[in-house]
């Protein structure tokens, strides 16, 4: 099992759910941050001032995924997130040493899979138009 977080543009985000979702991830958590990379500071006039902005908006989503689910996921979030111009975002996998489902008490693998994964995995891939059974 891993964490997979990845920080991106918020414009983004619609994208990369729909992707993750078409994948097979349906858990995510989403949080609005904001942070300073490699991107240039920017300059913004607020009430007759010059201020250096800099810290850029920015949108955290985090993840734990099986092993096979890994790989789809980061494709998912590489595909749906690249503009090709700095401050697209991070990537960041960690491991996890274990999952407990609170409300059953189910472990691991078993408390990652969503109750209704197979429905909001054929709702996401109906909504792209791709049909088919999942």
């Amino acid at each position: 099992m891993k964490l997979i977080t990845t920080v991106v543009r918020p414009d983004r985000v619609p994208e990369i759910k729909a992707a993750l979702f078409r994948a097979g991830v349906t858990g995510i958590t989403v949080s609005r941050v904001s942070g300073h990379g490699g991107e240039h500071e920017r300059v913004e006039q607020y009430r007759g001032t010059a201020l250096v902005m800099e810290f850029h908006e920015k949108v955290k989503i985090e993840m734990v995924c099986s092993e096979p689910f890994v790989e789809p996921c980061v494709q998912a979030i590489l595909s749906a997130a690249r503009t090709g111009e700095v401050g697209d975002g991070k990537i960041f996998i960690q491991p996890i040493e274990r999952v407990v489902r609170i409300r059953t008490g189910e472990v691991d693998n078993a408390a990652l899979t969503a109750v209704n994964a197979d429905a909001v995995q054929r709702a996401a891939i109906n909504a792209a138009g791709i049909g088919g059974a999942v």
